[in-house]
């Protein structure tokens, strides 16, 4: 028990990247009927309790109608920058010194608010929590896979006067049936435009999913990644390459990509030299932040302190921080550790 409460406080302690979390997912429920409240929107569920007690997800798409659902109420700058401002906060307290964000443009250009409100919001955010709480960040524009390409070529029009807010381009929502190759066009137009790469791979689409990541879309960095196991031939790809996977053991537990913690495969992934971090995803669903997913995934699988120390350590090393920032990150690590 003394180990367990030790570890406990040194996860709660060590220094942290969050490289997978997608903004409108750390949106609770608190928050989201107090900004419904002031929109003058109505929600589906009498109070905080009745939504919550809906966040059981037999898989993801039940999770992404929710999901989609609470997006109606964010209409306001404002909006954007509470809802942004309020998983800052949270990152703080969690020790969390670098953040990339997704967010997902056509969730709201499609019910008609303006691509300016939504990046607008976040971005004032993002340069407030650098100022005021130290923390800083990339932002991540995903595109939605179960829309079809030319909805993703609009998007990233859309995005041009924001170029310089931008760091990267993503791929995220209903995996099944939408695979990466339907948006290799316009992954190769973001490319030629100087974004990174992103995309959510192998998380209940095969470890195929990964390879036309890889080798189609040319991602820096995989989102999930779990079912690369499946195939050897693309765990041992992952592994030349030094590829990044942001993995979200809570987020899998909630989906019912795994059935039980003890079951999931991370500490397998790092048996094999995959490069793996640990990630939130959508925290407000899923019920914990970075802490609560380290957390977790030690007790369920008995990480050791190395192993922490590792995980953190990849956390900076994954992100799109320059070599200089990196090795600050690195030695703040270190200091803590030592």
């Amino acid at each position: 028990m003394r180990a367990k409460n030790y570890l406990k406080k040194f996860i709660e302690g060590i220094p942290k990247a969050e490289l997978h979390l997608h903004i409108e997912g750390t949106f609770e429920p608190e928050l989201m009927f107090k900004i419904a409240k002031r929109n003058g929107v109505n929600l589906d569920y009498k109070n905080i309790e009745e939504l919550k007690r809906a966040y059981n997800f037999s898989n993801l798409q039940e999770f992404l109608n929710i999901y989609y659902a609470g997006c109606n109420v964010l209409i306001n700058e404002v909006d954007f920058y509470d809802m942004t401002w309020e998983y800052l906060k949270k990152a703080k307290e969690q020790n969390i010194l670098h953040t990339e964000i997704m967010f997902d443009p056509q969730t709201h250009t499609d019910r008609g608010i303006m691509f300016a409100t939504v990046i607008t919001g976040i971005h004032k955010a993002l340069t407030d929590a650098k100022i005021k709480l130290g923390i800083t960040s990339k932002l991540i524009m995903s595109f939605l896979r179960h829309l079809p390409e030319d909805s993703a070529f609009e998007t990233l029009g859309q995005a041009v006067p924001f170029k310089d807010w931008i760091d990267a381009v993503g791929l995220d929502s209903s995996e099944l049936g939408h695979p990466p190759s339907k948006f290799e066009r316009v992954f190769q137009k973001a490319k030629e435009e100087g974004y990174l790469i992103v995309a959510h791979a192998g998380e209940e689409g095969p470890a195929e999913y990964v390879t036309e990541a890889l080798e189609l879309l040319q991602v820096d960095r995989i989102d999930h990644g779990n079912r690369c196991l499946e195939d050897i031939a693309v765990v041992n790809d992952l592994v030349e390459r030094r590829m990044a996977l942001t993995v979200c053991p809570l987020s899998n537990l909630k989906l019912r990509v795994v059935e039980d913690l003890t079951k999931h495969p991370l500490k397998e992934m790092l048996d094999k030299g995959l490069f793996v971090t640990i990630n939130s995803d959508d925290p407000a669903y899923f019920g914990g932040y970075i802490n609560e997913n380290y957390i977790e995934i030690q007790n369920a699988l008995d990480l050791s302190k190395e192993d922490i120390i590792q995980l953190a350590g990849n956390s900076f090393k994954a992100s799109f921080l320059n070599k200089i920032e990196k090795s600050q990150m690195m030695n703040k690590l270190k200091e803590f550790t030592d």
